[in-house]
């Protein structure tokens, strides 16, 4: 597919040159003119004729873990902790035991979250003592093999904690160096009960290589919201800003209106971005009221099918939905903002360039059997066709051979 057209796609919301319906001119990866449907004079090309369906930039998937997935194996029991730090430990015993591959698990969860028009995505990988980079060094290698489907960002994860697992931040360093993106952080206080031993350990490694962070952050309350604060000084003390996130952040939606608006105004100053995935029963970022205070909000997945959860199947489009229905998003323009969770908004965390539905940018697009960016967030229909670098990567949500 080194030319196309795709014929008579129905533009989100219209909005895209005034058109509604239109014919979209790929070549060499790229989108190179978006006209009129009906209207494109290109010869040569091939035309694939898509009725109105619905196109949309590609799916951005913001948080991930592709190690952890048990996808693959015989459906596992959900092993309980009250905590944290409990769960860590169920998961390590249930890790310990497994005889199938990193790299199998999550070639498998690559190939589904394909399917449903996922082109990017930052997953996290633990390394910690016991599994020191192994884990890295296996999604290393998916990565190199899967570069043709979509773009894969790596954060070295402590999910043992920093503090108090000495020889962690040495691993971390180390990770950087052998191809790691990112580096990972997790509860200063709840897990390594040392913020600023944390902190430091984690700014230091991604300072020292230039890299972002992204830090997952469960503490709640307004011991979370100082945590966060914490993150966006060091976050502008080291001029990381726009390199920083931090996932979950329950603080922010368990706290008064006088800590949430300090903590997300120096969210905002830092440019520190927060990823949420709709979480169950706990409290989660308030999407509408950070965005309108200038802070990036963005979503990912978390946990698919692995010791922390029984659920999850990596449609970004359905997640957009689960964090549209524990927000109260239910008007057009609300759905359209959940959309924009998985797609630009998440595009600019992860740093893509070239990314969206205008001419000149990437041909990376997910054609979606919808009228309006309301009905594929709501109703999170089948990928008709995904295209990555302007190739078809699947149809009707299963993965096709790259000609």
């Amino acid at each position: 597919m080194k030319a196309a057209i795709l014929a008579d796609v129905r533009l989100p919301d219209g909005h895209i040159s005034g058109l509604g319906r239109a014919d979209i001119e790929i070549s060499d990866g790229r989108i190179v003119r978006i006209v009129g449907a009906g209207t494109s004079a290109a010869d040569g090309e091939e035309r694939i004729a898509l009725n109105g369906a619905l196109v949309l930039p590609g799916l951005v998937e913001g948080h991930i873990h592709l190690d952890k997935t048990l996808l693959g194996l015989p459906f596992v029991p959900h092993r309980p902790g009250e905590s944290v730090a409990e769960r860590i430990a169920a998961e390590k015993a249930l890790r310990r035991e497994l005889a199938y591959p990193v790299e199998d698990r999550a070639m498998r969860l690559i190939e589904q979250i394909v399917g449903y028009g996922t082109v990017a995505l930052r997953t996290h990988v633990d390394v910690d003592m016991e599994m020191k980079l192994g884990g890295l060094h296996a999604l290393l290698k998916v990565r190199e093999q899967v570069r043709d489907l979509l773009d894969i960002q790596i954060v070295a994860f402590p999910q043992s904690g920093v503090m108090i697992e000495p020889g962690v931040a040495d691993l971390l360093d180390a990770a950087v160096r052998e191809g790691a993106d990112l580096v990972g952080g997790l509860d200063p206080a709840g897990i390594d009960n040392d913020v600023k031993g944390q902190l430091d350990a984690i700014f230091g490694v991604a300072e020292q290589h230039g890299v972002g962070l992204d830090i997952h952050l469960h503490d709640f309350g307004p011991p979370g919201c100082s945590e966060l604060r914490e993150i966006a000084a060091r976050t502008k003390a080291a001029g990381l800003q726009g390199k920083v996130a931090v996932s979950h952040a329950f603080a922010l939606g368990s706290v008064g209106d006088a800590d949430l608006d300090k903590t997300a105004g120096a969210l905002a100053e830092a440019d520190v971005a927060i990823m949420t995935n709709g979480p169950g029963p706990v409290p989660m970022p308030p999407v509408k009221r950070l965005r309108a205070a200038g802070v990036t909000v963005f979503a990912g997945s978390d946990n698919i099918r692995d010791a922390w959860s029984p659920y999850g199947n990596g449609d970004m489009l359905e997640r957009a939905a689960v964090i549209g229905y524990r927000q109260g998003l239910l008007a057009d323009e609300d759905l359209a903002l959940a959309l924009d969770l998985a797609t630009h908004s998440a595009a600019r965390v992860l740093g893509l360039s070239g990314y969206g539905l205008v001419e000149g940018c990437a041909a990376d697009l997910v054609v979606v059997g919808a009228e309006s960016v309301a009905e594929a967030v709501a109703s999170h229909p089948p990928r008709l066709l995904v295209i990555k670098r302007g190739k078809i990567v699947a149809r009707q949500g299963k993965r096709v051979p790259i000609s």
